[in-house]
């Protein structure tokens, strides 16, 4: 992405989005992006879970515990907003505020850095996050949009 927009976005939830999502699908889609993370070379953690239940999650060589910690702090940020966390920092950042000032949600438990994208079934709305932290927020927002994007082309 050259010229990232809250509608460029925006777009780009709407077109990413599942028709039906198994767990077999949580599964393929994890195993794509570790392997698109490893032929980068980057040292992440990846995430795919439901609202209230984990189905993938991989700590990559060279990550740590705080890996972990910003999956869970930008998954909390897409399940409670619906957008990916890209959109929010972005928005955050147009305006001057915090995540605490605009939505008054904890700074300990959210993050507005890229990587977080809604898990999105279409017709249903958002059903869970990926998530991926561990190289500069648009890395880690591209390496989730460009896997996802190629994923459901395959199917």
């Amino acid at each position: 992405m050259t010229d990232i927009t809250l509608e460029s976005l925006a777009a780009e939830e709407q077109a990413l989005q599942f028709e039906r999502f198994t767990l077999e699908q949580a599964w393929a889609l994890g195993d794509a992006l570790r392997t698109a993370a490893l032929q980068r070379g980057a040292a992440v953690a990846i995430d795919i879970s439901l609202r209230n239940r984990p189905l993938f999650h991989v700590a990559l060589p060279g990550t740590d515990v705080s890996h972990a910690s910003w999956v869970r702090r930008k998954r909390n940020t897409v399940l409670a907003l619906g957008t990916s966390t890209l959109a929010v920092g972005l928005k955050l950042a147009k305006a001057g505020q915090s995540l605490e000032d605009r939505y008054g949600l904890s700074p300990a438990d959210h993050a507005s850095d890229g990587g977080g994208f809604p898990l999105r079934l279409r017709g249903l709305g958002v059903i869970g996050a990926i998530t991926v932290s561990g190289m500069p927020s648009i890395d880690d927002h591209t390496l989730v949009t460009a896997t996802l994007a190629e994923f459901l082309n395959q199917r």
